[in-house]
């Protein structure tokens, strides 16, 4: 039980992979009709989850585009609930309908494996969608994200927006210590010996026991630094993994090592006990109401790494693809160049960073201004004191997020359910590692 809820809790708090809509109870059937009786051409969405946002969009896409009726079909409806097993349904039903090649024209597949879709040729590439409507405008785009979620050098789903998993440590204290962090190459063991020294240097003077991190046991952490460095760890589309590896096998001993020296910790926090924090950043304001409120000069780092570069993961909020057999493809891409458009990125309940740069860079301004007028407060109420030279890099870190990987969640699991013994001094790190690179051999392969 408690290793189920420790994988519920990464889920919720690393993985924040967004449900999104498909109508209620919808049989597997053929295309059917493409046009109405008033002759309009029918382009249907297939959601998990309906929103404000998707009806919003259905409404601007339909005035733009009056020729096309734009049909969601969502599986749950705004307002109603969950039935019983009712996302698993869902899923099982919008695999059938890919798989087959019926449905929908365009799927929300936040909750699916893309390299396996793409490998069976089931999804449009749409790498040439740029040239069909010169309304794109390439250079205002997010280019670097959207390189990110390329498969094969393919686009073949596009987010509605984005979040990003972030590193912030307290700036004062580690300006205050004599350690020099160069996070855009240190490892999780660099991480563990200066942290070890900068808590050495300040705890004298701190209220709280320090640690480097708290809040999560050595199985949350060690399922987080995988997710971070899955793409090393797990090849998807050679279907190979490397969890006995030696860098693997290191790891393991490093977050043992870390917690034994009470670098980490899994109590909860207190104000002032952590020197670092992992959050996601969902939209401009959360790069200052959590950080500022952790710390008073909070600094964005790169994460410690396991085998590749650190980097701030990308978090797409949903993703959109279009189905291959699609008889209205020319509509399709309507629908998704739309979706790119200054009008659809700005509206107000869609969720996370926008995939335009002028967007996003509006937003931060529009923050800038009040946080100079002492209009902007924090959650707590009081005022934050944020340079114009941070607004630059909260900028310039949107616009170079590169990092990227299709989750496996079962995969994670096992990291986590194996390791608890290794991390209770039952098995040995060799042996745990074995255990999992067999087991996760047999998911990847499935």
């Amino acid at each position: 039980m408690i290793k189920r809820s420790i994988f519920v809790l990464l889920m919720g708090a690393l993985i924040m992979t967004t449900a999104c809509n498909t109508g209620g109870n919808e049989k597997v059937e053929s295309k059917g009709e493409t046009t109405t009786e008033e002759g309009k051409t029918i382009l249907t969405l297939s959601l998990a989850e309906s929103s404000a946002f998707y009806q919003a969009l259905e409404k601007k896409f339909e005035a733009k585009y009056p020729d096309i009726d734009l049909q969601i079909k969502a599986y749950k409806e705004v307002g109603n609930e969950w039935g019983e097993n009712g996302y698993v349904e869902y899923k099982k039903t919008t695999n059938t309908a890919l798989l087959s090649g019926k449905g929908a024209d365009i799927f929300d597949v936040s909750a699916f494996s893309i390299n396996d879709y793409v490998s069976k040729k089931l999804l449009v590439n749409m790498n040439d969608i740029f040239e069909h409507d010169k309304t794109v405008n390439k250079s205002d785009l997010e280019m670097n994200v959207l390189d990110a979620m390329k498969v094969n050098d393919g686009l073949y789903f596009i987010p509605t927006g984005f979040a990003f998993r972030a590193f912030i440590g307290d700036g004062n204290m580690i300006k205050n210590s004599n350690v020099k962090i160069d996070d855009k190459n240190w490892t999780w063991k660099e991480f563990g010996e200066q942290s070890k020294e900068i808590i050495q240097q300040a705890g004298k003077d701190a209220k709280n026991k320090l640690y480097a991190l708290t809040n999560y046991p050595p199985e949350v952490t060690l399922q987080e630094m995988s997710v971070d460095n899955y793409n090393f760890f797990v090849d998807s589309d050679a279907k190979q993994a490397k969890f006995d590896s030696p860098a693997f096998v290191e790891l393991l001993a490093q977050v043992k090592k870390m917690y034994k020296e009470q670098v980490m910790t899994s109590e909860a926090p207190e104000i002032g006990n952590q020197l670092f924090n992992s959050i996601v950043i969902w939209s401009p304001t959360d790069f200052i109401d959590g950080p500022y409120s952790y710390f008073e000069n909070p600094v964005y780092l790169q994460k410690p790494h396991a085998g590749q570069t650190g980097g701030m993961r990308i978090i797409p909020s949903s993703s959109l693809a279009i189905q291959a057999n699609t008889p209205v493809k020319e509509e399709a891409y309507k629908f998704m160049t739309f979706l790119l458009s200054e009008e659809a990125q700005s509206l107000q309940d869609r969720e996370g960073f926008s995939l335009l740069q002028s967007v996003n860079d509006k937003n931060l301004n529009d923050i800038q201004e009040k946080m100079k007028s002492g209009a902007y407060k924090l959650p707590t109420g009081r005022a934050a004191k944020v340079s114009d030279e941070e607004f630059t890099k909260f900028k310039e870190i949107i616009h170079t997020l590169d990092q990227y990987a299709e989750l496996n969640n079962k995969v994670l699991f096992i990291i986590g359910e194996e390791s608890s013994s290794f991390f209770s001094g039952q098995k040995s790190a060799e042996a745990v590692a074995k255990l999992i690179q067999n087991r996760v051999t047999i998911v990847l392969n499935e």
